[in-house]
């Protein structure tokens, strides 16, 4: 074991490939805080967590300012002990987005230091549950994209492997959504999954009257139909429909996945390993959503969430959305429509540093005195 040397932190602003769209938001750029801790024998553990455009600042600053000098001179294996107390001396800001988005980076930095010390990949680490595991894509179908378009993607994705696609809907009109997804499931027909995402722009009025059509269409999942915090109108809508309720790319702690699995307001459980603060409180939700009998498939993230989804056997599948080309030096491998994750030691995210240098903004370093 090793005391924790020196930490750094910049960010990164990466801009989507794509127009990303859906019922409430765009997605404007990727801000990328980035966290680097080296113990005393030199060993180095990098992590990250993201924005979608807003926020990015004040996550840099919590970061520089409050958490990060807590780390010096901590043992750096004690990765559930620093997360606990960095998470108390955040307390009047927890639970709350900007708080676990910090934790994240840092959580994830301790995670990839320790795997490399021990030589081992993150999802041996955790629990080596899998070798691969399959992907469904969401860049090709963002809600601005016309049917057509929406079409072809799926076609395209079906035709390298992929089992299933995620449409966005919300368009004013429930026929909109209809045509769109019907066209879609005439395309690539029965045996393709299709995951369709509202991003909480229903009530559950709505919510129920847009799942009819779901069921029609045997959808996949229904995901993220109303307002994160309803637990309760979840719940009622979960009760009324053979569609699979998803929620949890809007959760912020374990006790929020705590009690929509004991509401029955979740079929599927979303975690994001930025938003929920890390690996550390990722692991226990995966595992917390198992003894429900329930599956995890997390949110975004695709490069690091490729490894946590291999190491917990109630994982079915992983989202395609590319967010780190910019600033790595090779992307996640993906064959036949599955994704292998990294046997690497670490986290499996092969960094271009000559790139990150160029590209951070913010960079500051502490050291042991």
């Amino acid at each position: 074991m090793a005391r924790i040397e020196r930490v750094a932190v910049s960010m990164v602003v990466l801009e989507p490939k794509v127009r990303r769209t859906d019922a409430i938001q765009s997605f404007d750029a990727q801000e990328t805080p980035l966290v680097r801790i080296t113990d005393v024998d030199g060993a180095e553990g990098v992590g990250y967590t993201y924005t979608i455009g807003q926020g990015g600042p004040a996550i840099l600053s919590l970061l520089r300012e409050t958490l990060l000098p807590q780390l010096i001179g901590r043992e750096a294996e004690d990765i559930g002990g620093i997360w606990r107390d960095l998470l108390f001396s955040t307390h009047a800001t927890a639970v709350g987005a900007i708080t676990s988005l910090a934790l994240a980076a840092i959580d994830t930095a301790l995670w990839d230091l320790r795997c490399k010390r021990a030589s081992l990949p993150l999802h041996r680490m955790l629990g080596g549950a899998k070798q691969s595991v399959p992907v469904y894509t969401t860049e090709g179908g963002w809600l601005h994209i016309e049917t057509g378009a929406l079409v072809e993607d799926a076609l395209e994705a079906q035709s390298k492997g992929f089992a299933g696609s995620k449409v966005k809907i919300g368009r004013p009109r429930l026929s909109e959504d209809r045509a769109r997804l019907s066209a879609v499931r005439e395309a690539v027909g029965p045996s393709y999954e299709i995951m369709v995402d509202a991003n909480q722009s229903f009530n559950l009025a709505e919510a129920t009257r847009r799942a009819r059509v779901l069921e029609e269409l045997d959808i996949a999942w229904f995901e993220e139909p109303m307002p994160a915090d309803d637990v309760l109108e979840h719940a009622r809508l979960a009760a009324s429909t053979s569609v699979p309720i998803a929620v949890g790319e809007s959760m912020y702690s374990i006790s929020q996945f705590k009690d929509y699995l004991v509401a029955g307001g979740a079929s599927i459980v979303q975690a994001d390993v930025a938003r929920i603060g890390g690996i550390t409180p990722w692991i226990k939700v995966a595992h917390m959503a198992e003894a429900f009998n329930i599956p995890i498939c997390p949110h975004f993230l695709m490069e690091l969430h490729a490894s946590l989804v291999c190491a917990v056997p109630n994982a079915p599948w992983l989202e395609y959305i590319p967010q780190l080309d910019d600033i790595t030096t090779e992307g996640l491998r993906i064959d036949e429509g599955h994704a292998w994750p990294s046997d690497a030691p670490g986290l499996g995210i092969a960094w271009d540093f000559e790139k990150i240098s160029r590209l951070e903004q913010g960079r500051k370093e502490i050291a042991r005195t």
